[in-house]
């Protein structure tokens, strides 16, 4: 991959980074004006757009169960989840929303700010119908995902943050230089990249690409450190990264500890575990987490709300 290829994948890493409802909580499906989705869209049931706060978002519903809210990375669209999408919708109803100036959703005049996304993201769930969602997002929809579970918790049942840090620190230090050089004179150079091709498939307007990458290049240079608001979280949470992610691994772990996990043995009987979780996965890079099967394998329990672990008095008993 080429070097200004990989700075731009770097647009991806954007990220700082309530009571479980009833079953019947949030079921409420879309307005019965939304389009018809495309029938090369494997598996999606419904498409629409919503104008909300300066932003025409679009959005595509597909699958059938309890609602899931699906938020893609930097200068990607719900579609770079292809490879895990059927997994995701086998068992849930998937919400994939393009990101504001992402995908087929417009840039407009607003700066791309992660606190008034996640105000977004919970005026399109009501506009939508839903009151209550399970959230996965992954690096800049990692960010977003976490912001929504801040300023809105009610909206969020179990959140899910996938390669997302909660400050700028968390990143390793060589790869703050190279994000500080995103900006609209990449756009020429990136036409043969899959984060230009896939863009230019589906934007509302394609001219908007170099404007785009000021404003992702905007976002990158802001320092951030929401590590005070980690602990305001009171939904289960788990975070999930590869084990050659781009964060340290330093950062991963106080994350962790600050959602109030690892902080003791957890027990015989798991009495003293976190309601939270943690996953590294092994042998995966930031730039293919968001399609590796096994992060949906990994995610899928846990948003189920399922144990799966065994205990050895268990095994005893059966006679193991």
């Amino acid at each position: 991959m080429s070097r200004i290829a990989t700075l731009v994948l770097l647009a991806c890493t954007l990220a700082a980074c309530s009571a479980p409802a009833p079953a019947s909580a949030g079921q409420a499906g879309p307005p019965e004006a939304a389009e018809s989705a495309p029938a090369a869209a494997a598996a999606a049931v419904k498409s629409g757009r919503l104008p909300i706060n300066g932003v025409d978002y679009y959005y595509e519903i597909r699958g059938s169960g309890e609602p899931l809210l699906l938020l893609h990375g930097g200068l990607g669209s719900t579609a770079m989840f292809g490879p895990v999408l059927p997994m995701l919708a086998a068992e849930r109803q998937v919400i994939g929303v393009d990101l504001h100036g992402h995908g087929r959703t417009t840039l407009g005049e607003r700066p791309i700010d992660l606190v008034d996304i996640g105000d977004d993201m919970a005026a399109l769930l009501e506009a939508l119908g839903y009151d209550q969602v399970d959230v996965l997002g992954y690096s800049f929809g990692g960010g977003v995902a976490f912001r929504l579970a801040v300023q809105h918790p009610q909206r969020v049942r179990r959140l899910a943050i996938v390669s997302a840090g909660f400050s700028r620190d968390g990143f390793h230090p060589e790869m703050l230089p190279m994000q500080a050089q995103v900006g609209a004179g990449m756009a020429e150079m990136m036409r043969d990249t899959p984060m230009y091709q896939s863009y230019r498939e589906v934007a509302p307007n394609v001219d908007d690409f170099p404007r785009l990458l000021d404003r992702m290049g905007e976002l990158m240079r802001k320092p951030y450190d929401w590590s005070d608001e980690v602990g305001e979280l009171r939904m289960p949470v788990m975070l999930v990264f590869g084990d050659s992610d781009m964060f340290r691994p330093e950062h991963i772990i106080e994350f962790y500890r600050l959602l109030g996990g690892g902080l003791k043995d957890a027990g015989w009987m798991r009495e003293h575990m976190s309601q939270n979780r943690l996953a590294i996965l092994p042998n995966l890079t930031h730039y293919e987490m968001f399609m590796a099967p096994e992060m949906a394998r990994t995610v899928l329990p846990f948003l189920d709300g399922e144990n799966r672990a065994g205990s050895w008095a268990d095994q005893v008993r059966a006679g193991g």
